[in-house]
């Protein structure tokens, strides 16, 4: 896959292809309609298929302090949609001075001077432009003026999660927030992944007997409620079941909040500066301070029983 980061990076002898433009954090379900028609458009017409995508997210120039919590950063996404048939993804800079581009520069700009648009797959709610000025119906006008099709798609999956709302982003990061990530999973599609840098703690854990690797999330992270989970560390090219731990550790009066991950079982590993990620699987109970160490000592043994038959069903 070819990962453009700005209009500067598209090799000047790029032809046709089919795009498809929006955040589409996490790839979920919903996006993965819309992505996967760009896809089948894009062979139908024997051109590749592109996903133009913004840093940071729009919001965040728009109304400085609004940056969503991330499901994915930008490269797990372009990992996600690589697997879904995608050959380039374009990485615009939102700046100011993007954010006030009007839907007509945007299209002339993008779309037809620079990825040569031969079709533009969007959902029926796209908006886009200055002050989200512009819509699939301008869109599918200007594409009479400039010779390409607009394919419209209707994105919106239901299921049991959040009560039978429509899928979305918004979604998927509330019901992280809330520890329900059975229902961030049925949206996604997969586990909920949380990335970083292994760093030194205070390394209680290795004390106790349960070595966590402590993990540094990026910039912007959906990170779960506090509590105890059930997942994967992935590290060294390596999945190994895990019992998670995200919170303050208010048994030692901690006031910063963690991400740390067990590796079941595994002794010895030497994790730290290496870049990692966590997949989220099961909620297991919530954070507590216990009575004594030993109370402590108990569960943790207990939580970690109870995450290995989790991933053992799972797998």
């Amino acid at each position: 896959m070819q990962r453009w980061r700005g209009l500067e990076d598209i090799p000047q002898d790029w032809g046709r292809s089919v795009v498809t433009i929006g955040s589409y954090d996490g790839v979920h379900r919903g996006h993965q309609l819309i992505i996967k028609h760009t896809v089948d458009r894009a062979r139908e017409l024997g051109v590749p298929a592109v996903v133009v995508t913004f840093d940071p997210h729009p919001s965040e120039v728009v109304r400085p302090g609004s940056h969503p919590p991330l499901l994915a950063p930008h490269h797990r996404r372009a990992e996600l949609m690589a697997e879904l048939g995608v050959e380039a993804v374009l990485i615009l800079p939102f700046t100011t001075e993007f954010s006030k581009l009007s839907p007509a520069d945007f299209v002339v700009k993008v779309l037809v001077d620079k990825l040569h648009a031969k079709a533009v797959v969007e959902g029926p709610n796209f908006r886009f432009g200055h002050k989200a000025a512009g819509n699939v119906e301008f869109l599918i006008g200007q594409g009479k003026v400039y010779d390409f099709e607009v394919d419209v798609v209707d994105l919106y999956v239901t299921g049991e999660a959040g009560g039978g709302e429509p899928f979305s982003s918004t979604l998927t990061r509330r019901l992280v927030a809330e520890g329900d990530l059975a229902g961030a999973r049925e949206i996604l599609g997969r586990p909920h992944r949380v990335e970083g840098i292994v760093v030194r703690g205070a390394q209680r854990g290795r004390e106790l007997g349960f070595p966590t690797a402590n993990v540094e999330t990026l910039p912007h992270t959906a990170i779960p409620a506090d509590g105890v989970y059930a997942g994967y560390l992935h590290a060294q090219d390596e999945v190994m079941p895990a019992a998670i731990s995200v919170g303050t550790n208010p048994q030692f009066d901690g006031t910063e909040r963690t991400v740390e991950a067990y590796a079941i079982d595994r002794v010895g590993l030497d994790l730290y500066g290496l870049h990692v990620a966590v997949d989220f699987l099961a909620y297991v109970r919530g954070q507590a301070k216990f009575e004594s160490l030993q109370a402590l000592l108990e569960q943790m043994a207990h939580d970690v029983e109870r995450c290995r038959q989790i991933v053992a069903a799972q797998e």
